[in-house]
């Protein structure tokens, strides 16, 4: 019987955090040859005795292949590590959370240095590396060319989604879906806070709320739509007008319950204010003109 004798992308991996070790662990299992290097050398043993070849530095880990991706604590950290490495002919991939000036910056600085530039944005947590129905998957963006040449490498630990050539778009994808993540937390806590001192179980509100927030969800494609079209009164169901004239119940509910409104207020008050412009026949989509400087 014939040998599968297809050569595996070697990957130098530089932080081992928990999401850098989840990185390395899927990456071991599926016999890519890894070189690992992080600022405390325990974290490495345990990959160590998984087949990883543990660099002493981070300049040998850059030397020992092509393919170098990064995971570290922050922006200052990348250019802490990397700062006595040589990059000259690399492939960088940039999985260290960052703002989208700073992706544009270090893409800048990487070129500078000889090395080719992706960058990426984590939208997973550890347990979701390596499991595919867990749903997770990294932005990219930067070089097409350097995203096509290492996809198979890169699709290895979670699912690739590259989103341009502007190196700063995975960082913004990223910030933007985590941004829409928190007001969803901020939503929840506020609706959990109604209920605090009742005779209500939570755990009997959590299913209500979660399927009433997928319920809510497809509401982002027709924001997306009359913000592309700009005519934000396009398929109102329920106008900005009829929806300010609600605010008052919400606030008087939590003043009843004695819940402070400060999760609801900034965004009753954008609302309030787009209705003061005239625009109370659009949808709720306005206020995020108010929002952009």
């Amino acid at each position: 019987m014939a040998q599968n004798t297809v050569e595996k992308t070697p990957v130098t991996l530089l932080g081992l955090g928990a999401m850098g070790t989840a990185l390395a662990r899927t990456w071991l299992a599926a016999d890519h040859p890894l070189t690992v290097w992080n600022r405390t050398p325990a974290r490495a043993k345990a990959l160590a005795a998984e087949g990883a070849r543990v660099a002493d530095t981070a300049a040998e880990a850059v030397a020992a292949n092509t393919l170098v991706v990064v995971c570290l604590l922050d922006d200052a950290s990348v250019d802490e590590v990397l700062a006595d490495t040589d990059l000259a002919a690399r492939d960088l991939v940039n999985l260290t959370t960052s703002t989208p000036a700073q992706a544009r910056a270090r893409a800048e600085w990487a070129r500078e240095r000889g090395a080719r530039y992706l960058d990426g944005g984590i939208m997973a947590v550890p347990p979701m590396i390596g499991v595919p129905e867990a749903g997770g998957y990294v932005f990219y963006s930067g070089s097409p060319e350097l995203f096509e040449r290492h996809q198979q490498a890169l699709g290895v630990p979670v699912g690739t989604t590259y989103v341009g050539e502007d190196a700063g778009f995975a960082a913004l994808y990223d910030v933007s879906l985590l941004s829409a993540m928190y007001g969803m937390f901020a939503g929840s806590a506020h609706a959990f806070a109604l209920i605090r001192k009742e005779d209500i179980d939570p755990a009997a509100l959590a299913p209500l709320l979660a399927d009433w927030l997928v319920a809510m969800a497809p509401a982002v494609h027709r924001t997306g739509d009359q913000l592309r079209s700009g005519d934000y009164t396009k398929g109102v169901v329920s106008n900005l007008s009829m929806q300010v004239a609600g605010t008052p119940t919400f606030l008087s509910t939590a003043e009843q319950q004695g819940v402070s409104p400060e999760l609801l207020s900034p965004y009753f008050e954008l609302m309030r204010r787009r209705l003061a412009e005239g625009c109370g026949e659009e949808d709720l989509t306005g206020v995020i003109d108010l929002l952009v400087r």
